[in-house]
């Protein structure tokens, strides 16, 4: 570094005289120039140094700033990520709220198990997320990405379910219409049946009808001792009652007994002719008669009902039955 500066080097001169001034001293010469020398010295080490400091404050400067805007940078990107991280589990959890609404549909159609336990699974699982979500506000990259793959993989797991719920109700949707048309099916056979019902029963009924005995002429008379007619109804000693059957080719041919049934104005059966059965029911009888019925009129019928009680004048009721059938009723004032 002292080259230039050497002693040894520098070329001697003839020393020259100058007029009124006294010759400088050979001795003191080299000191000034080695107190020279030392001063460039230490002035080129104080800017060494001062570079030195200088480039040093600035690396770390420039070094702390990089660090900072780089710090910047990821958390900048660590916040854009952690917004599409909850901007993703908004969109998942707006789609499962959707699947929630069609969720009872899905439990409505026969209960499908298996559906409903995947979708159970992955209710618990958007729980879970927005629990992390919630309680985690600051996450990390891997963080954030392991959620991100997690609400992905759910996302596919609820369009599996939209699919089936969609398939579900085009199912149901078919089932429903089949179903309606059954019904109307079902309800156009249902009023034809019960108008053959009721027709048959028209039929029956007329039928049956047609078949009963049919009564004319029917009379009530009393007696008295000698078989005569009594005008006087409380010396009477018989009630004679008769009638005629005509022809009628419907009624069934054959043995046919006729009950005959007297009610005095005072609402009391005259009994003694035993008891009858009549639309389930067991009645008692005044009297009773026999006829062979050959499909032929037969007139003159007649039944009596010898007296056992006091029978005052008034209004007297004649019935006749055959046949689980009510021939006839009539009243008949009796002086």
């Amino acid at each position: 570094m002292g080259e230039g500066f050497s002693i040894d080097e520098t070329p001697e001169k003839a020393p020259e005289k100058k007029p009124n001034k006294a010759p400088k001293s050979p001795k003191r010469k080299p000191q000034n120039d080695t107190r020279t020398l030392m001063y460039i010295i230490a002035g080129l080490v104080v800017v060494i140094l001062a570079l030195g400091i200088w480039f040093f404050v600035t690396n770390s400067n420039q070094r702390q700033a990089i660090e900072e805007a780089l710090a910047l940078k990821e958390q900048a990107e660590l916040d854009a990520s952690q917004r599409e991280l909850q901007n993703a589990y908004d969109e998942l959890n707006n789609e499962f709220s959707q699947f929630e609404n069609q969720r009872q549909l899905i439990l409505d159609d026969s209960v499908k198990r298996d559906l409903q336990q995947k979708y159970e699974t992955a209710r618990l699982q958007v729980e879970k997320l927005q629990q992390e979500l919630r309680n985690q506000r600051n996450l990390s990259s891997a963080e954030i990405q392991r959620l991100k793959g997690e609400i992905e993989t759910l996302r596919n797991l609820l369009r599996h379910y939209v699919e089936e719920i969609n398939r579900l109700n085009i199912e149901n949707e078919n089932l429903r219409n089949e179903n309606a048309e059954m019904r109307d099916r079902n309800q156009e056979l249902t009023s034809r049946v019960e108008e053959t019902s009721r027709q048959n029963e028209v039929l029956n009924e007329r039928m049956t009808l047609a078949e009963k005995l049919n009564v004319t002429g029917l009379n009530l008379i009393a007696l008295n001792k000698k078989g005569k007619q009594e005008k006087n109804v409380t010396k009477a000693k018989q009630l004679k009652v008769t009638f005629t059957i005509p022809q009628n080719n419907s009624t069934p041919v054959g043995s046919k007994t006729i009950y005959l049934r007297i009610t005095t104005p005072s609402g009391q059966l005259l009994t003694g002719g035993g008891s009858f059965t009549f639309e389930d029911a067991t009645l008692q009888c005044s009297a009773k008669t026999v006829i062979e019925y050959a499909g032929e009129e037969i007139g003159g019928v007649t039944i009596y009902w010898d007296v056992t009680t006091a029978l005052t004048p008034g209004a007297y009721t004649v019935e006749l039955f055959a046949d689980n059938f009510r021939l006839i009723s009539r009243s008949f004032e009796l002086k």
